[in-house]
């Protein structure tokens, strides 16, 4: 797979993995698992941008299921904010 360099995905793929780590981080001190998912959701998206910037094109359907789970990974996140399920 040779390596597309694109700017848009190379930012994409770096503030995706930034979330990820202060997710990580984030549930690490608190233990609150909503960081988690929320970290593991970016870590999906990282791991699109990295396949779209190796050359998988971004109609592929690993991508596409990537990038809905971590979709479905944020909502679900949301939803546990929005119901007060945010410690623990």
């Amino acid at each position: 797979m040779p390596f597309s360099y694109n700017p848009v995905g190379v930012v994409n793929l770096v503030l995706a993995t930034l979330v990820m780590v202060l997710g990580y981080w984030g549930y690490r001190t608190s233990g609150r698992k909503t960081e988690a998912l929320v970290g593991g959701a970016f870590g999906l998206f990282a791991i699109s941008h990295l396949l779209t910037l190796l050359g998988v094109v971004s109609s592929d359907l690993l991508i596409i299921a990537l990038r809905t789970t971590a979709y479905l990974v944020m909502v679900f996140a949301l939803l546990r904010v929005a119901s007060g399920h945010t410690y623990g």
